[in-house]
């Protein structure tokens, strides 16, 4: 048989579905079932599948090219610029002509009926694949969802059906979105809002997703988006006042209705009931967001999984995360890559999650061609192989109907969908910005758009569902509701109702008075070591890997002999104590199910079946969950994740670790825009920890430090803690405080690597059971001494060490394990308890620019006076890179901090 039209197809696989097809036609996909039964054969029961009739096959795949390439010249544009595509779709291209047109051709299931002429064919073809609507589902994807997709697009030709009611609930929406942007812009000109205009169908588009997600069991809808419409999203979805938002942009805005620093109103989160016209509910979280665009996406992915997990919502249809996207920033944020990456791992997976695409065809004031190496911003999501929907913007129907096709797949398949809304940027980036200095042929198109409402109320005027003078009555009526919001605004009488949220940590302040507090962290002797005997305990006929099985062992032995206690013991004695008292614990990161220092073993591997046993989630029939979960290569977006799943309540201990404490750095955008900040900025807190391993080992610049004056720079009213524990207990009492007080603050703890099995770095019994956290730990050994060392982490057994080598019994060494807040009052107590005391120096390993000195700097010389600094020079690079050069720049740390000499 000539293969000359077989484009897409070999002969062998045709050959290989037809004996599939005469074995059980219905284990094949549809369409080719339609094939088989409706093509004739030259003796087909007889003959090799080889033999069938060309043209037929022709047909065939050329409506597989309509079905995968059909988008490419689909009518998307608006503004009709987009270029479109018509090469995979000619007849030549499958061995066919325009003579054929006229021949009857077989349907292979896309018509109702076997056999139409080619050309009915192809208008159909053309309908339902080159409209409005341009769809992506094609490659990839599996034979169920493929067949999924057109058996709810191929029978009405991909035409939405939509009720008149459906049709005026669309006009309704579009009609405020239009509305309320040409209000603002008429009252408030020049005032940065991010305009929606020539994107309004959007509105309408999320109104009918809400509706669609909760028709087909969603009961939450978290919701992520930047700047860009984001006013427009709280009035006309999230339900917040028409005056409240006005009086953000009035001069008597009053300031005492913002509780901390607040932000500006195109980043402000909501939450909100929405009510849907089947008489249902849903519950509303719009994320609060930044500048940095899709830094939210694993925020909102993070907020859900925790929303789910607190409904026990397993298949996660309850809980649904909305993400709204810009074309620039959807394909050229990394962060968006990284989300998609965790869609279905399973420590993130959230159920799917529906993309959402504002086109507006620009960035600021990049084109496409500079801004994206491929045709479509949505080309990121391929990497998933998630399903695309291009959408014309437009025309509102065919978004609606788009919408609610894409919520059906997210609620049946939980994988993620996008949708594409092609359509353009009315203004500039901003309302103050001119467009036309660098876009001015697209801004001179733009200036002779209709708007979609225009469009749409002309079309339902032409249609008959809609009276001319009804359209303009209802302008009219909403118009004169925001006069009446504004005057309201303007008036000071305006009553701001501040939603409640429930699903969320209540705000609840917390001074530095407040966090230095006494905690009571301490546990019972009876529970501890109930607690280490669960965590240890190998079930019968499991093969642990010798050498942890020797760990498990020695972490028992430990306890039992009331000392000795190591890093890694301490740690999951904190789990497991949290565990039995009810409180969930849920740690991610690179490889911490192992540690990557081999110190946790929280997860154990069966040597023979490879079987996994996690010994905390069998301390107790009636214990929390502990969730553990090596995370993929990501920092930025795992630790927006965590964040995000810190938020909600009811507490759960909540930490991400890091490899290595510089791999923090790949995830500075969530520190500083988040962790540090969302309390000030948006009354949002979060207790989430981190694990940053830190600490000088001669093994090079990286991963020595993990930045700690970063973190400490970042610090400022009562934001959150950062601490540098010196011994096992002290870790365990900071876990169980940071759930078990009455106020959530982030943690940030630099943990060691070489103190994890230092001998001299462990706790007895009593530290565990007759103390709490200490901030300040004190040295009451040396009462007379002359010289005091303060320092934090590690640094602290080098000196202890080199005090023993010299006998140098006037000096006393005191460590500061918290450093922010930090404890002035306990510094003071520790410096008074020596009257003997003529010098004060501050030792650390870090360069004198970075770890904690000038942070500390002003701070002790206000308790103390002169202090004097000892520790490395200041560098460009956080380390050296010669093992011998570092153990030089050590011993001259040491010697100069017992001799009186600077180092620097």
């Amino acid at each position: 048989m000539s293969q000359s039209y077989a484009s897409h197809f070999n002969v062998d696989y045709i050959d290989t579905l037809h004996r599939k097809y005469q074995e059980d036609p219905e284990s094949i996909e549809p369409s080719w079932r339609y094939f088989f039964d409706g093509v004739a054969f030259a003796e087909a029961e007889r003959s090799p599948i080889s033999e069938a009739r060309p043209y037929d096959e022709r047909v065939f795949n050329l409506i597989r090219g309509y079905r995968k390439w059909g988008h490419l010249s689909a009518n998307l544009d608006p503004l009709g610029v987009l270029e479109k595509d018509r090469s995979q779709v000619e007849l030549g291209l499958y061995g066919l002509t325009q003579s054929d047109l006229e021949k009857p051709a077989p349907t292979c299931g896309f018509l109702n009926k076997r056999q139409a002429k080619l050309g009915e064919l192809v208008a159909a073809l053309e309908k339902t694949y080159c409209g409005d609507i341009g769809l992506e589902y094609v490659e990839g994807s599996r034979q169920e969802t493929e067949q999924w997709f057109q058996e709810r697009i191929e029978p009405t030709l991909n035409q939405p059906q939509l009720s008149l009611k459906d049709k005026e609930t669309t006009l309704k929406y579009l009609n405020r979105a239009e509305l309320f942007e040409r209000f603002l812009q008429a009252k408030y000109i020049g005032q940065k809002r991010f305009s929606l205009e020539g994107a309004e169908s959007f509105i309408p588009c999320l109104a009918a997703l809400i509706e669609s997600l909760t028709r087909h069991g969603a009961e939450d809808v978290v919701i992520g988006m930047s700047h860009r419409g984001r006013l427009n999203v709280l009035a006309n979805i999230m339900g917040k006042t028409y005056g409240e938002i006005f009086s953000e942009f009035e001069p008597n805005y009053a300031p005492d209705t913002v509780e901390g620093d607040g932000d500006v109103k195109y980043h402000k989160g909501y939450t909100a009931v929405f009510q849907t016209r089947g008489g249902k509910k849903a519950h509303l979280t719009l994320a609060d967001n930044p500048s940095h665009l899709e830094a939210v996406c694993p925020v909102v992915q993070g907020l859900a999984r925790a929303l789910q997990t607190l409904a026990r919502d397993d298949d996660r249809r309850r809980v649904a995360p909305v993400l709204v996207h810009g074309d620039a920033s959807f394909s050229g944020q990394g962060i968006v890559s990284e989300t998609l990456n965790m869609s279905q791992l399973e420590g993130f997976k959230t159920g799917g999650t529906i993309h959402v695409i504002i086109n507006n065809q620009i960035g600021f004031t990049t084109d496409p061609e500079d801004g994206r190496s491929t045709r479509y911003c949505s080309d990121a999501a391929r990497q998933i192989l998630a399903p695309v929907f291009h959408v014309n913007g437009d025309n509102p129907e065919a978004i609606v109907h788009v919408v609610r096709i894409a919520s059906e797949f997210r609620q049946t398949f939980h994988q993620d969908v996008v949708i594409d809304l092609v359509c353009y940027r009315k203004h500039g980036h901003n309302e103050g910005d001119e467009p036309s200095f660098t876009q001015p042929l697209m801004y001179d198109k733009i200036k002779t758009m209709k708007s979609a409402r225009r469009l749409y109320v002309e079309r339902m005027v032409e249609q008959g569902e809609l009276e001319a003078r009804v359209a303009n009555q209802l302008q009219r009526e909403f118009n004169e509701k925001l006069q009446e919001h504004l005057e309201l605004a303007r008036s000071g009488k305006l009553a701001v109702a501040r939603p409640v949220d429930k699903q969320l940590h209540e705000f609840r302040s917390a001074d530095v008075e407040t966090m230095l507090a006494p905690a009571k962290t301490r546990v019972e002797e009876s529970v501890l070591r109930r607690a280490a005997e669960g965590m240890t305990r190998i079930p019968q006929g499991f093969n642990a890997h010798r050498k942890v099985a020797k760990v498990m062992q020695d972490r028992l032995a430990q306890v039992e002999g009331g000392e000795g206690i190591d890093w890694g013991a301490g740690e999951s004695l904190a789990y497991a104590t949290l565990l039995l008292e009810g409180v969930p614990c849920r740690l991610t990161g690179q490889d911490v199910r192992r540690g990557t220092f081999s110190h946790r073993h929280s997860v154990l591997w069966d040597t023979k079946t490879g079987a996994p046993y996690e010994p905390l989630n069998h301390l107790d029939e009636s214990q929390a969950h502990f969730s553990v979960y090596n995370s993929h290569l990501s920092e930025l977006a795992v630790l927006g994740f965590e964040f995000g799943y810190s938020l909600a309540r009811p507490k759960c201990l909540v930490i991400w670790e890091a490899q290595f404490g510089d791999f923090v750095n790949g995830a500075q955008i969530i520190i500083d825009q988040f962790i540090a900040s969302s309390e000030s900025k948006w009354n949002r807190v979060s207790d989430l920890t981190l694990f940053l391993p830190h600490g000088y080992e001669g093994q090079g610049p990286e991963h020595s430090s993990a930045r700690l004056e970063r973190f400490l720079q970042l610090c400022a009213n009562a934001n959150m803690q950062v601490i540098n524990p010196t011994e096992p207990a002290q870790l365990f009492h900071a876990l169980r405080r940071q759930v078990l007080r009455d106020f959530q603050k982030p943690l940030i703890v630099m943990t060691p690597k070489s103190l994890l099995r230092h001998k001299k770095c462990v706790s007895t019994v009593g530290d565990f059971c007759e103390r709490d956290f200490r901030e300040v730990i004190a040295d009451p050994g040396c009462a007379k001494a002359s010289l005091m060392l303060l320092c934090s982490g590690k640094i602290y057994y080098d000196l202890v060490e080199k005090r023993d080598a010299l006998g140098a019994d006037h000096v006393a060494i005191v460590r500061l394990e918290q450093l922010y807040p930090l404890a002035e009052a306990q510094i003071g107590d520790a410096i008074a308890a020596h009257p003997g005391l003529a010098e004060l120096a501050w030792v650390q390993e870090e360069p004198e620019n970075m770890g904690a000195w000038r942070c500390l700097e002003p701070r002790l010389r206000r308790i103390f006076g002169e202090v004097r600094y000892v520790g490395r020079k200041a560098s460009a690079s956080p380390a050296v890179g010669s093992m011998k050069l570092h153990q030089q720049e050590q011993a001259a740390i040491l010697d100069a901090a017992f001799h009186g000499k600077e180092t620097s």
